[in-house]
Parts: C-alpha cells; sequence; structure tokens
C-alpha cells in the first residue's frame, strides 16, 4: 500500500504511515495507560467514597463525586471525534490527557464535597477523551484484519481496572496519612505520574500528518444530551 493510497482511506481524520509492530505497541502503551486511567478512575474512587465523604463532611453529597464524572464525560465523548478530525488525533488526546491530569491535581487539593464534585467534572472532560480517542487511534494505526487484537488489550484493562480499582481505593482511604498527605487525596494525585508516562508515548510515536476535515460541532445536540442526562443520572444516583 502506498502513502498516497493511505491517505485516501484516511481522508476522515489522521493519515497515518504503516507503522511497525514495535511502534503500534509503544503506541498501544500509552492509550492502554490513558485507558486504565479513565476505567481504574471510577473503581477506585467508589471504594473510598465514604471515607472521603466523612473526611469532607458532605456524606449526603457524596452522590455528586460520581455523578458529575459520569456526567460530563458523557457529554464530551461524542465530541471528541469531531475535535479529532479537526485538529488531529494527537493534540487532541493530549488535551483529554491535560484536563484529566488537571482535573485530578485540583480533587487531590478539594477541602469540600462540593469543590470535589466540581473537580470530577473537569477531570470527567478528559476522561471521556481518554476512552473514545483510545478506539479512534487504533483504528487508525491498524489494519482492519489486526485491530481486534489491539483492541483486546483494552477489555483486558478494563477487567483488571474492576479488580485493582477496588484494591487500591481500599488500601488509600484506610491510610490516615501518606508522606504528609489524606491517604484518600492519593487516589487522584496517583493520576499524574501515570498520565504523564501516557502523554511521553503519545508525544513520542503518534506523529501522523494531519488533514483537516471540514466539521461542524453540534452544539444543540450536545446542549440536549446534557439536558436528557443530568435528570436520568441525577435519579440513577
Amino acid at each position: 500500500m502506498t502513502f498516497s493510497d493511505t491517505q485516501q482511506q484516511g481522508a476522515a481524520g489522521d493519515v497515518p504511515a504503516r507503522l511497525s509492530h514495535r511502534q503500534i505497541t509503544t503506541v498501544m502503551s500509552g492509550l492502554v495507560v490513558g485507558m486504565f486511567l479513565g476505567a481504574l478512575d471510577q473503581t477506585v474512587v467508589s471504594s473510598a467514597l465514604r471515607t472521603i465523604a466523612d473526611d469532607l463532611q458532605g456524606l449526603t453529597a457524596q452522590a455528586w463525586v460520581t455523578t458529575a464524572y459520569l456526567v460530563t464525560a458523557t457529554i464530551a465523548t461524542p465530541l471528541y471525534g469531531k475535535l479529532s478530525d479537526l485538529h488531529g488525533r494527537r493534540p487532541v488526546y493530549l488535551a483529554a490527557i491535560a484536563l484529566f491530569t488537571v482535573g485530578s491535581l485540583l480533587c487531590g487539593c478539594a477541602t469540600s464535597i462540593y469543590e470535589l464534585a466540581a473537580f470530577r467534572a473537569l477531570q470527567g472532560l478528559g476522561g471521556g477523551g481518554l476512552m473514545s480517542l483510545a478506539m479512534t487511534i487504533v483504528a487508525d494505526i491498524t489494519t482492519p484484519r489486526e485491530r481486534g487484537r489491539y483492541q483486546g488489550w483494552f477489555m483486558a484493562v478494563f477487567g483488571g481496572a474492576s479488580i485493582v480499582g477496588p484494591l487500591v481505593g481500599g488500601a488509600f482511604a484506610d491510610r490516615s496519612s501518606l508522606l504528609g498527605i489524606d491517604g484518600w487525596r492519593w487516589i487522584f494525585l496517583i493520576n499524574v505520574p501515570l498520565a504523564a508516562a501516557a502523554a511521553v508515548a503519545i508525544v513520542r510515536v503518534l506523529r501522523f500528518p494531519h488533514r483537516r476535515v471540514r466539521h461542524r460541532l453540534d452544539y444543540a445536540g450536545a446542549l440536549a444530551v446534557a439536558v436528557g442526562l443530568v435528570p436520568l443520572l441525577t435519579i440513577a444516583e
């Protein structure tokens, strides 16, 4: 397959040259870490939520810590595809990592349950991109024949997060302090080095020439999703 053929096939977004298995594996390492962050964040926070609510004296409002993340992540997920078509996969994915990291840092510094819920909403804006763009990038860099093998890694990530998350959350929640910081705050702070590792892997290898595609963001549709979704998630929580 020539590069011009690849350009025609990739007209909807990034246009990858053929990558070796080693390069794909390197990219996948960053994507797997990013998706692990998003998947782990839900299970690890849920197991420590009672401890967090007690410490922040917000037991009656603790449901908003999970609801805020779910609302923003769900709304942002469909928008990331259009944004990556407009601006390229790598910068948009790195922006998602940055949002998630900043949200994690702020969550680790929260002084009230309402601050934590607000920072979790910011974290969810990045988390939505970590999930959706990982699948999109894999589709860009692999052929249909080998795509299932690499996407299988993501299924393993979800399975691992469902097992590791409660253990990690419980371990941090049981510690009154760690290095002078409340134990539960490390649930969010530990995301920072993992996000940095994912960003480094993406920056080093994910270098595709981008072909801008004319798209119009459906702001009315995003607003409709928000209006319909928020009450449903609120009732569910």
